[in-house]
């Protein structure tokens, strides 16, 4: 199960994942009772997706969270975006909200069109990714010919400060096993202007399984780099941590409290060692 074998990764996402009755439950107008449609679910991983419509037409986009990252509070945002092909999450960072978006394009462009006449007012959006089902020379070598599709999706990434990311690897997202049909380059990944390390990702076709796609990965520091500094550590039983505590404890024993009697005086104590010791 995919889930299984990429528990080293954080987030995934998917594109016409597969959907299946997974049980039967009690049903007023049929004794046999109502098929549960859904996907297969992992207890290492929250699943974001919309549900099935009336006619158990599947969601196109769907994406897990492992369970590590439950303390980002990670958000299924339909009332910001809605479409049944875009997932939008976001998630909490540093007193920040960042943004992900995950995306299947089918052959007639439906979620192009949509997001080209849908104003938003999203910030700190780090990625777009998905399915593209758009054939162009801008990013794949093997094609000869330019979309015009293309130029509208360039303009809806620059509508969110983001650029398209080129493969550390360039190779074909899609393989297919007709002969007579060429692999090709439609999944794309949009990354965040201003996040230097953010720029590019990597795509795995030896990571071939039950489909015709291969994934791609990258890494997000979701350290708002601008705004907060490198933290610096200090290793267990080193030489610097003993020096660290020694110097801890000196400062304490310098700490005046002879005259400590109310809470406010109290108070003046701690400012004053914490203005004295330097966390970072």
């Amino acid at each position: 199960m995919i889930l299984k074998i990429y528990n080293n990764f954080d987030i995934i996402f998917i594109q016409e994942p597969f959907w299946t009755t997974l049980c039967s439950i009690p049903s007023p107008s049929n004794y046999k009772g109502d098929s549960l449609v859904g996907v297969i679910n992992h207890s290492n991983w929250l699943t974001f997706a919309r549900e099935p419509d009336e006619t158990n037409n599947c969601p196109r986009v769907i994406m897990f969270i492992n369970i590590r990252l439950s303390s980002f509070c990670f958000c299924f945002c339909k009332d910001v975006i809605d479409h049944e092909d875009i997932l939008l999450t976001l998630f909490f960072n540093n007193n920040d909200i960042f943004w992900l978006m995950n995306i299947y394009s089918d052959s007639s462009h439906s979620v192009i069109k949509y997001l080209k006449d849908t104003k938003s007012n999203i910030q700190n959006l780090l990625v777009i990714t998905g399915d593209f089902n758009i054939w162009d020379c801008l990013w794949d070598p093997l094609f000869s010919h330019h979309s015009s599709i293309s130029d509208d999706l360039f303009v809806i990434a620059n509508s969110f400060n983001l650029s398209l990311s080129y493969s550390i690897n360039q190779v074909p997202t899609r393989y297919l096993d007709n002969a007579s049909n060429s692999n090709s380059v439609v999944n794309l990944m949009f990354l965040h202007c201003n996040f230097s390390k953010l720029n590019m990702h990597s795509i795995y076709p030896e990571w071939h399984l039950t489909s015709d796609h291969v994934p791609l990965t990258i890494t997000i520091p979701i350290v708002k780099e601008h705004i907060v500094t490198q933290k610096r550590t200090i290793a267990k039983n080193s030489e610097e941590k003993d020096e660290f505590i020694k110097e801890v404890i000196t400062i304490f024993s310098k700490l005046d409290m002879s005259n400590v009697s109310d809470i406010p005086k109290l108070e003046k104590v701690v400012s004053d060692f914490a203005n004295i010791v330097d966390y970072t």
